[in-house]
């Protein structure tokens, strides 16, 4: 069996919100694994996170956020249980973190259950397409190509990219935060990235240029 520290206890704790024996307990039967650990938690009903994520989440605010001095812009709808935590500081701090986020490392989705399945399959179709010519055995193709996948994901849907200030931190982490601190669901409903003059045909040679240097601007404020 596993050793489990109290620091991995609290940070079992602060992922799930369940009670801290229940953690260690979590991390005793899976051997430390942080990941199987808090999937026991949900399994076991004992995720408060969890709970917390199935009621309903119908006030909130949409917030917009422009950079490079109007250049490049967000717009954001995120929710709560009540007014009254919509006005506070813990649930808007998280809400402008979210906005620059989004302006900073360009997420195509929110989570991964988004994802249409002609894209995935594409990707995944690539990935094998990788593995094969990098002449990688068959018996192991597979699991290469799931890593491939995941990684995809940590980069395309909003809720599992690294935090831009944190980057041990995802941004599902610091939802499960915010819903800690305020003791209510938090969801991120929809989002709209602008970037001027993305998608029109300009007479500049290279407007992908340009549009990465935005990108890389705002990933550096």
């Amino acid at each position: 069996m596993a050793t489990v520290t109290a620091k991995d206890v609290k940070a079992l704790r602060d992922r799930t919100a369940a009670g801290m024996m229940d953690c260690k307990k979590a991390l005793q039967e899976n051997d430390g694994d942080m990941d199987k650990a808090a999937e026991w938690l949900r399994k076991k009903g004992l995720s408060e996170k969890d709970k917390k994520s199935g009621r309903v989440a119908a006030e909130g605010t949409v917030h917009s956020y422009i950079h490079m001095g109007g250049k490049l812009g967000v717009l954001v709808e995120v929710n709560c249980e009540s007014d009254f935590v919509a006005r506070g500081d813990d649930f808007n701090d998280f809400v402008k973190e979210v906005a620059m986020q989004i302006a900073a490392a360009s997420p195509r989705w929110i989570k991964r259950e988004d994802v249409p399945a002609d894209e995935l399959a594409k990707e995944a179709e690539i990935f094998k397409a990788q593995v094969i010519e990098q002449g990688k055995p068959e018996k192991i193709a597979d699991k290469i190509v799931e890593g491939k996948v995941n990684k995809w994901y940590s980069e395309v849907c909003l809720m599992e990219q690294p935090w831009v200030k944190e980057a041990k931190m995802s941004v599902e982490d610091l939802r499960a935060n915010v819903v800690q601190k305020t003791g209510e669901n938090v969801t991120i409903r929809r989002f709209t990235r602008y970037v001027l003059g993305e998608g029109i045909e300009k007479k500049k040679e290279n407007l992908a240029e340009e549009v990465a240097k935005m990108n890389d601007a705002a990933r550096a404020s």
